[in-house]
């Protein structure tokens, strides 16, 4: 019978390769290759657990707390990613500290870098291999499996090796290890996405494997990989195969569940179930084919049933049967019991056989396991994920007394807040003749639960804080409900105009998000635009120090572009999650992407005193101070940033023309422009625009009357109403609002 309390938490185990055990004082300095096991998560023993091991390459002695932060933070983002923040209890975490002798891996960032000495061995291209690519990490697999095995218990069948390597530039691989880089901006995705290999046998949704160089065309058979195909989404469904029951669905990483070319590094040939999986962009979730299948291979490593009454001889028929199933954070398993084939009621771990009234003779009893998330489709993956036991109960035997007490045994860690809509359990023991009877208390108030478990999804906890607690006999659990969800600051470059929370561009702009939480913690922030999937925030990819950055064409860094937003209205979304799995409420704002002005032939800066005539070219008034009128001719084009016109501004059929944040004194007249865009501006006389092509005037304040006829079509405001004093007319008489309008205000916005 299974007597699990805790394991070896507070231990560590020193390991020093080619050499014995020193009793040197623990501050004693560790030579190269010297190792310190070091438990992180433990939930359950690790011959029934997956167990993941982190280990560092290319920290020096003095490095090793850079290593603990790194692995820290990889863990930190996992825990927030699905299905790994559901499956979290089954999941035990051991780091091991590795001292090398050097700082850093081998051909970072190039392969005429330096070569490293370290103990796994570490290094780019490969280990520095010039038919390999810059960006794959590879390292001594033996070394690994070597510091692997000091960790007890743990076998190849159920563990997972994730190592780091010291560098900030981004890398990694998923074989039958992953590898990441340790601290670049995007490695705590990197690490999710590489286990998606070497865990779940996932492939990747690439559309090259060169950087830059395109993939070509696949013309091979159907690939063996579960999330690739030739079918068309009509034979997914007549043939019933891949990814057929998802077909349609929302994808959890943006769009539907679809067909979308591209996979397996070929660019044609090939589909994939969905535009940007984890498997295909990183900052992305899994889809539902892949988190299906990371789902099945959690599972696998693991001991469903991790105990359960003797089932190896007949039983009486007075005594209690129980199961012990494995604990996922978000949900319950269920079990079913059948006596001689038939159902009985309930979801219950525990059955009391006193109280069926068996009729004299043998009977089989059945406790059968099984995982009902919404994760699973596949029928034979559930299947996979169902345990069953089996018990004889003779009424002729008669169960001896066994002198257990009731006693809890384990539960969900109290070391850590829990999340507002966690299952919490506490295990106890199991004694032959009575199940025992958990009290669970809610800020001192009784609340309802199972035997073992308790759903806080169903409390509808306030924003807290609260205390749980679960009672047993003289025995007390206590946890702290981190039920507050976090928040989200999101603070903007400086936009042309700004109306609230909708914002107007004519060029790049960058998004910072600043998650918050009234707890200690890592805090995980998010957006996606116009309803996409969810994207992880981790800064600009060079820097985990720099803003967003987006623009229309996007940015190329190392081939791939980052940031393309095409011009127009966007609705952008944002929240956050807290180091307890708590989704903060997500808050929203419109940005509206416009053309830039034409690049400047003429620029005019400081006073210009005395009328200006624009006849040709584009002159550009940057911050200028005009005194006089302006005259824009046929064909030419006015770009004025900032400043001021004290005078007139005319212009008949010319080919642009731009107030940016500008002032002008007199009387505006715009007739005939293939391009005219009054944004942020102030206008102290009257406006008059007549036959524009799509006039955009937004954010601005007239003074004067504003009237507008013939445009095609009608002027935008783009979201950000104008501030209109004098009377509005024709096209031009809804384009007011109350509302302030103008210049941007460098507030940050807060939602929770």
């Amino acid at each position: 019978m299974r007597r699990f309390a805790a394991l070896v938490l507070a231990a560590a185990v020193l390991y020093v390769p080619s050499a014995p055990l020193s009793a040197s004082p623990a501050h004693a300095s560790a030579g190269p290759g010297a190792a310190t096991v070091v438990p992180v998560q433990v939930t359950g023993p690790p011959g029934k657990r997956f167990n993941l091991i982190l280990m560092g390459d290319g920290y020096t002695e003095a490095e090793q707390a850079r290593f603990q932060a790194d692995a820290d933070r990889h863990l930190k983002v996992m825990w927030s990613i699905e299905p790994f923040k559901s499956y979290r209890n089954y999941i035990n975490v051991y780091r091991i500290d590795i001292v090398s002798g050097e700082s850093g891996i081998s051909c970072d960032p190039g392969l005429d870098s330096p070569r490293k000495t370290t103990p796994l061995g570490m290094g780019f291209w490969g280990r520095c291999n010039p038919n390999s690519v810059q960006r794959l990490i590879t390292m001594d697999n033996a070394a690994a499996t070597r510091y692997a095995n000091l960790v007890a218990g743990t076998t190849s069948g159920n563990r997972q090796i994730l190592a780091l390597g010291n560098s900030g530039t981004y890398g990694g691989a998923g074989g039958t290890y992953a590898t990441a880089s340790g601290s670049n901006s995007m490695s705590a995705l990197i690490s999710p996405h590489e286990l998606g290999h070497s865990l779940g046998g996932l492939q990747d949704e690439y559309d090259y494997y060169q950087r830059g160089v395109p993939g070509g065309a696949y013309t091979g058979p159907e690939p063996s990989s579960p999330h690739h195909t030739l079918l068309t989404e009509q034979q997914l469904r007549d043939q019933q195969r891949k990814w057929w029951r998802w077909l349609g669905e929302p994808s959890e990483s943006g769009g539907p569940i679809g067909r979308y070319e591209g996979g397996l590094y070929y660019t044609t040939g090939v589909w994939r179930p969905s535009a940007h999986s984890m498997m295909k962009s990183l900052g992305y979730y899994f889809d539902q084919v892949s988190r299906e299948i990371m789902v099945q291979r959690i599972t696998a490593k693991t001991m469903l049933i991790q105990d359960s009454a003797p089932a190896d001889a007949p039983v009486g028929a007075d005594r209690v049967l129980w199961v012990e199933p494995m604990r996922p954070v978000s949900h319950s398993l269920t079990t079913a019991w059948t006596v001689d084939g038939r159902d009985l009621p309930g979801d219950r771990d525990a059955l009391d056989l006193r109280t069926l009234d068996l009729a004299p003779g043998t009977h089989t009893v059945t406790a059968t396991v099984s995982d009902p998330t919404d994760f699973i489709r596949d029928p034979a993956i559930r299947t996979s994920m169902t345990r069953s036991r089996t018990w004889t109960v003779d009424t002729a035997l008669t169960t001896p007394p066994d002198g257990v007490e009731p006693a809890f045994v384990s539960s969900t860690p109290t070391d850590r807040p829990l999340g507002r809509a966690d299952v919490v359990y506490a295990e106890t023991t199991h004694p032959a003749a009575a199940v025992p009877e958990v009290t669970w208390t809610l800020d001192g108030k009784q609340v309802k639960g199972d035997a073992a478990d308790l759903d806080l999804g169903e409390l509808d906890l306030g924003p807290g804080p609260h205390t749980l607690t679960a009672a047993l006999g003289g025995q007390k659990l206590t946890w702290s409900i981190d039920a507050a969800r976090p928040s989200t600051a999101y603070e903007l470059s400086e936009p042309l105009a700004r109306s609230g929370d909708a914002y107007v561009y004519n060029g790049p702009f960058s998004m910072r998000l600043t998650g918050t939480d009234d707890h200690d913690g890592y805090v995980v922030s998010e957006s996606r635009v116009d309803g996409d999937g969810w994207f992880n925030y981790f800064g600009w990819p060079t820097s985990s120090e720099l803003p967003w950055t987006f623009s229309e064409q996007g940015t190329v860094i190392d081939s791939l572009v980052y940031g393309k937003l095409p011009r127009g209205r966007h609705t952008i979304e944002y929240r956050s999650i807290d180091a307890a799995g708590n989704h903060g409420r997500a808050g929203s704002f419109t940005v509206t992407t416009i053309a830039p002005p034409p690049a400047c032939t003429r620029t005019v800066t400081g006073v210009h005193r005395g009328a200006l005539t624009v006849a040709e070219g584009v002159t550009c008034l940057d911050a200028a101070e005009v005194t006089g009128p302006v005259t824009v001719r046929a064909g030419a084009s006015l770009v004025v940033t900032g400043g001021r016109i004290t005078g007139t501004l005319a212009a008949t059929k010319p080919a642009a023309v731009h107030l940016l944040n500008a002032r002008v004194h007199g009387a505006l007249t715009v007739s005939g422009a293939r391009e005219l865009v009054v944004v942020g501006a102030g206008l102290l006389g009257a406006a008059l625009l007549t036959g524009n092509t799509a006039p955009i005037l937004s954010g601005t304040t007239v003074k004067g009357a504003l009237a507008c006829a013939g445009n095609a079509p009608a002027p935008a405001d783009l979201g950000v109403p104008n501030t209109l004093t004098g009377a509005g007319a024709g096209q031009c008489a809804r384009l007011s609002a109350g509302a302030k309008g103008g210049a941007y205000e460098a507030v940050q916005h807060l939602d929770q």
